[in-house]
């Protein structure tokens, strides 16, 4: 299995798989044959690296092959409360996002798992995949639209023989992250090998871990807006660095404005004056940065709950030698549930007559009188609050049936299949510990009443309102009957959201006609699909909450289409590839894509290949129908812009769909080579270029990125999505559009080795993508390259990634190594580091005093003993050992907008390692 991807287009068995890979269907080309002729690189993983790393969940092990960048977890996804994307694992391709690349289980479209049409990987069967192929390069002519970063297809060993259980589970050296999987799989054949049965169960819990309790997240490391910086004095605009905390907020209160500013409330009544250290809005650097960080530093899930049945039947039946009908099923239930951070509050109003300030923090009232002050304005992050969050149940359905068969045509063999295929995604996303706005206004506003009784004011004039009154002031906590108010008695917002895909296909494959330099194979289809949303959701979640403000996404579209691939022999050892799809969207027409590719022998150890392509992505549900989805955030509006506030302002961040989005278009190409040396047995490389350009690339401004462009960039056209109401910033209103384009280049270096060593065979496969360059134009600022950025974002990858595993081989005994990692990296490529003498910065060209970040390098190593079970059966128990040498991850300075940044982790947690050394067990048993 360890052979590299060439050799398996060879044609060549693998050690490790039996199966020979003649009569199969290569992932780049639907063309049934040996793979030979195929011109676009594949790079696999097999059963051997799978069964090595027992994973707690295939995506996660994916994610490690360097072509892939931009990923995501059920970890990193713990903020999509508004969107309901959290729990989601994904995979994306090169750095384009997930959303081009496209996710096939066994060359099938997989239903998604959210409106963002992104598929959940864990929802694959992991037990019953064989093998990971993963085509690096544009693909929508032969599968269709999402495939232009290139497609990663998950082969199922669907012929599948015998019985086996397993049990795995996983620890990290800290004693947390705690996970377990049980699964079984059962397949046999009745009726003289005719009928075949296929089952698979198997069920996966990894326990909650709340907090990111890591002594590494203890420094204070972020990135702000330099406090001494002007545009004339030569200072760097942006510092990194550590001791760094909010200047807005401490645990239980901190007054941050008027004369009283910088006392802060703790618990018990007692009160303390805060060092505020060098202040740049929201952020100071020294003085007690620890103590305005306490209460909101790392409350970010660091594992989320992750909890899934899943249940996998096939039936095959051969109504003669050369015809198979078949019924395939898949259910998964999940279960996700996360924290997103101990929100803060600034701007909280409290008046002079709070009966919680009178009562216990009377030197302040008094202060407070003294000074003729009717009220003081506070920053907390809400001590004693319990941390919002999600619970949100996925059950994805998928059923196929089909039929595939053989038959000859004037003597030519032919290869036909048809299938049709229902999947539904019913969601239930519930957020949890979110407040109501509304009755936190109220509830903050408590007084006595005239029986020296603490109400709402409210309660005052409307004694039947219900309202109970909470105590923001200090660290001991409200009262439960308080907070059962503001969360609106556990009734808190909701969506039933579903999603349903259909699909039917039609295929035929074969030969043609014979040329001088052999026959002509071909490959035709056509394709019908619908995806639709729908959903419900209680209009009193529609609007006026923390977070959530849930409305119903409706819409559908379809998709008909057709296709025709041709691979022609030109001369012995020379062959062309091409292949054309024609397209209609009922929400944008017709669109068509085409490739061609070439393959040619120039010596028996040397093969060239190459292709040119022409590939689309279309826009998906969320970005045509979503409704309109609201969460609170904060953006940094900079000091001296022409707006009614300035500095670091909360508001709410609106998405909505847009209908008028047409698909993007992509032209790629690759060049490569492939090196099989007579002289060294065993070995084989291969290079592979690549280069992407997208037109009319869909994707959307954030809400700084809007102040931004409006404040500093003057770009008017942006500014009217900014909303004031009485002065204040209120809402920020955001919607995809079809940018200018994005480009990105670079290449894909893959080797491997097998020999006898000693007493026992030693395997080595190596894969290495150096990305030279991921730019952004959004067509309206300035282009931006992500490629080497290590910061963080959906674009931002490595310059180099690499993965080296090395088996030894002495049955009953295999010996795993791997080194995975990627190279240092930036913060910014057009960002210039200087600590004094700097020129001006500007948004392109910000000067930062530390454009480094430095990269990592982790080791996995795994044993496995094999010895017999019952009858002929084999039997396994793995031990694996993951960053087998604890490594930390490396500070990231995230920052300096977004009122999440300090819950969150301090580094980059989608590249770094943010657990530490986990330790595996892995047992399965055959029969």
């Amino acid at each position: 299995m360890l052979l590299a991807a060439p050799a398996m287009a060879q044609g060549a068995p693998t050690p490790a798989d039996e199966e020979p890979v003649n009569d199969i269907v290569v992932t780049g080309s639907r063309i049934v044959g040996d793979g030979y002729s195929a011109p676009t690189p594949v790079a696999v993983l097999g059963e051997a690296d799978i069964a090595a790393q027992a994973p707690a969940n295939i995506s996660d092990f994916v994610n490690q092959m360097p072509a892939i960048a931009g990923s995501g977890t059920s970890g990193t996804a713990s903020g999509g409360l508004s969107n309901a994307g959290a729990g989601i694992n994904s995979i994306g391709l090169r750095g384009l996002g997930v959303g081009r690349t496209l996710v096939l289980v066994d060359g099938q479209r997989s239903v998604a798992s959210t409106v963002g049409g992104t598929v959940d990987i864990n929802t694959i069967p992991q037990d019953l995949v064989k093998r990971v192929e993963v085509i690096t390069g544009g693909a929508s002519a032969a599968y269709g639209s999402d495939a232009v970063g290139g497609v990663v297809n998950f082969i199922l060993d669907t012929g599948y023989k015998g019985f086996k259980i397993g049990a795995d589970t996983g620890i990290s050296t800290y004693g947390d992250a705690f996970n377990y999987r049980f699964t079984g799989t059962a397949g046999f054949s009745l009726l003289d090998d005719r009928l075949h049965l296929l089952t698979n169960v198997s069920y996966f819990k990894q326990n909650r871990e709340e907090g990111i309790d890591r002594d590494w997240n203890n420094s204070g490391y972020f990135q702000i807006n330099n406090p001494a910086y002007t545009a004339t004095n030569g200072e760097p605009q942006r510092l990194v660095g550590s001791g760094i905390g909010p200047a807005g907020y401490t645990s239980g209160g901190l007054i941050t404005s008027g004369p009283l500013r910088g006392t802060y409330f703790l618990g018990e009544g007692q009160t303390g004056q805060l060092n505020y250290g060098t202040v740049s809005s929201p952020w100071m650097i020294g003085g007690d940065w620890q103590t305005t960080l306490a209460g909101h530093v790392g409350t970010n899930t660091l594992v989320p709950l992750d909890e899934r049945l899943s249940a996998f039947q096939r039936v095959g039946f051969e109504i003669t030698p050369d015809i198979e009908i078949f019924g395939q099923f898949s259910y998964n239930r999940s279960v996700s549930a996360s924290s997103y951070q101990q929100t803060p509050s600034t701007g909280v109003t409290i008046a002079a007559d709070n009966a919680y300030l009178l009562s216990q923090y009377p030197t302040v009232a008094a202060q407070m009188a003294t000074q003729g002050l009717s009220s003081i304005t506070v920053g907390t992050s809400n001590a004693g609050f319990p941390i919002p969050g999600s619970n949100i149940r996925r059950q994805v359905y998928r059923g196929v049936i089909g039929a595939k068969g053989k038959f000859d045509l004037f003597d030519k063999p032919m290869n036909w299949d048809v299938y049709y295929q229902k999947g539904v995604t019913k969601a239930r996303e519930e957020l949890t510990n979110t407040w109501m706005n509304s009755r936190m206004a109220l509830a903050q506003d408590a007084v006595f009443d005239g029986s020296g009784n603490i109400v709402c004011r409210s309660t005052l004039t409307n004694p039947g309102n219900g309202c109970v009154p909470i105590d923001r002031l200090g660290t001991n906590g409200p009262s439960q009957a308080a907070l059962d108010y503001i969360y609106n008695d556990g009734n808190q917002p909701l969506r039933h959201q579903t999603i349903k895909q259909d699909v039917a296909a039609a295929t035929i494959s074969g030969k043609a006609f014979a040329l001088p330099a052999g026959d002509i194979a071909f490959a035709t289809g056509v394709e019908w699909r619908r995806e639709q949303i729908n959903g419900s959701v209680d209009p009193v979640f529609n609007s006026g909450w923390l977070y959530g403000n849930f409305r119903v996404n409706q819409g559908k579209y379809d998709v008909a289409e057709g296709f025709l691939e041709l691979d022609v022999p030109i001369f012995d050892g020379m062959n062309v590839n091409a292949a054309a799809r024609g397209t209609h969207y009922s929400t944008s027409g017709w669109v068509g894509t085409w490739k061609v590719g070439a393959n040619w022998q120039a010596l028996d150890s040397l093969r060239f290949r190459g292709t040119l392509s022409h590939d689309i992505r279309a826009p998906n549900l969320d970005e045509l129908f979503a409704a309109g989805t609201a969460r609170t955030n904060s953006v940094i509006i900079p000091t001296g812009a022409n707006a009614p506030q300035t500095g670091s302002l909360q508001f709410v961040q609106n998405a909505f769909g847009n209908r008028a989005l047409k698909p993007e278009v992509a032209d790629s190409w690759t060049l490569g080579a492939v090196f099989e040396p007579s002289f060294l047995p065993g070995v084989s490389l291969s290079f592979d270029y690549y280069e992407i350009k997208i037109k009319d690339a869909i994707g959307s401004i954030t809400a700084q990125q809007t102040v931004d462009l409006c404040y500093e960039q003057n770009i008017t056209s942006y500014c009217p999505n900014i909303h004031f109401v009485n002065g204040q910033l209120s809402t920020i209103d955001l919607t995809p559009i079809n940018f200018a384009r994005q480009q990105t280049k670079g290449f894909d270096i893959e080797a491997s080795y097998t020999a006898q060593v000693g007493p026992g065979t030693l395997r080595l496969h190596g894969q290495a993508t150096h990305y030279i360059e991921n730019v952004v134009d959004d067509g309206i600022s300035f282009p931006i390259d992500y490629a080497g950025v290590l910061a963080g974002g959906t674009y931002a990858s490595p310059d180099w990634v690499y993965r080296v595993s090395a088996f030894y081989d002495i049955d009953p005994v295999s010996l795993n190594l791997v080194a995975r990692g990627f190279t240092d990296g930036v913060y910014g490529n057009d960002w210039i580091e200087c600590d004094g003498d700097c020129p001006a910065s500007t948004a392109q060209y910000r000067t930062i005093n530390d454009n480094s970040i430095k990269g990592a390098v982790y080791f996995d190593a795994s044993v496995d003993f094999k010895f017999p079970t019952m009858g002929d059966g084999i039997g396994h128990l793995t031990f694996i050992v993951n960053n087998l040498l604890n490594k930390d991850p490396v500070l990231v300075g995230n920052g300096p907008d977004g009122n999440n940044v300090p819950a969150y982790a301090q580094t980059n947690r989608s590249r770094y390692d943010v657990i530490g050394r986990t330790f595996r067990v892995s047992a399965k048993v055959e029969f």
